[in-house]
């Protein structure tokens, strides 16, 4: 049978058949021979062991389309990123960490910010003004209030999308908020993972219905960017892009050189001054890990 794994836990596969439900898989020997470590999102096929007790074992997975490292996802297709606008205050360089991530992964992404009702319009409209130019969408919404809820809830439809930020934004309520429109029974999902109310400890796919589903995933507070050279960061930072080209040096990297162009659109403010800082804060690390790793 063919299948989606929902959720992976101690070595245990919890496999979505549609209509046929849910069943608990292990994975043949022959995956880890192979280096393949099954995950959520996952097409794969099972054989089925007991359909009394819904049990299996997982004989094949399938080729994949898409892959995020952290967290842990097979086969998304966007992500969208929620954060809160108090309690907690938005982090902005987390923000940009996720959104260089995500381009890396060549998903698009969409910024959500929840408790919309705590913010001013004038806060909101700050926000929009730094991200203008980033080439993602951002969305305001208060869960508690319902303001911006159904437009938010549109942006899963025929979409596999991973839900991520940091704890306390709101992600277990948009879930909660998203799971009232699942055309399936969602009890046996419930009873068979022993899912949680409140924490989510390990990433999870949830089907909203046939043709949409969504990555629920732990918060998280640090995000270390990985497998980048500091050159390519800028190519994760839309903003730059029309200046490309057009510096003194040839690739210029966009951080002291002189007469540079994107330098000069900041100061001339047609590139957001905060997301530049954070652009120079991410290019120094990542040239600090590139001297611990040719040390």
């Amino acid at each position: 049978m063919r299948a989606k794994i929902i959720k992976a836990i101690a070595g245990f596969f919890y496999v979505y058949a549609g209509e046929s439900g849910i069943y608990e898989c292990r994975a043949k020997g022959i995956f880890r021979l192979k280096g393949v470590r099954p995950l959520p999102g996952d097409d794969v096929e099972f054989e089925i062991i007991s359909e009394e007790e819904k049990t299996g074992h997982i004989t094949e997975v399938l080729p994949r389309t898409s892959y995020i490292k952290r967290p842990p996802a097979a086969n998304p297709d966007q992500v969208l990123l929620l954060m809160a606008m108090k309690h907690p205050d938005p982090n902005y360089l987390l923000l940009d960490r996720y959104l260089v991530s995500m381009h890396q992964c060549g998903l698009p992404a969409v910024v959500c910010f929840n408790k919309a009702d705590l913010a001013s319009e004038g806060q909101m409209e700050e926000i929009r003004e730094v991200y203008k130019g980033a080439g993602v969408p951002v969305h305001f919404m208060s869960l508690r209030t319902g303001e911006g809820v159904e437009e938010a809830k549109e942006f899963f439809e025929n979409h596999t999308t991973v839900l991520a930020g940091p704890s306390g934004a709101g992600k277990s309520s948009l879930v909660n908020t998203v799971q009232n429109r699942i055309h399936m029974e969602t009890g046996e999902i419930s009873k068979k993972l022993a899912r949680g109310k409140n924490t989510t400890r390990h990433t999870e796919l949830i089907p909203i219905n046939e043709h949409s589903f969504l990555f629920d995933t732990p918060g998280f507070t640090a995000l270390e960017l990985e497998g980048m050279e500091k050159e390519e960061l800028k190519n994760a930072y839309a903003e730059f892009a029309p200046y490309e080209g057009t510096c003194f040096f040839q690739g210029c990297v966009h951080v002291s050189e002189p007469d540079c162009a994107v330098i000069n659109a900041v100061r001339e403010g047609l590139i957001s001054e905060q997301r530049y800082r954070q652009y120079k804060v991410l290019f120094e690390e990542l040239k600090e890990a590139e001297k611990r790793r040719y040390k």
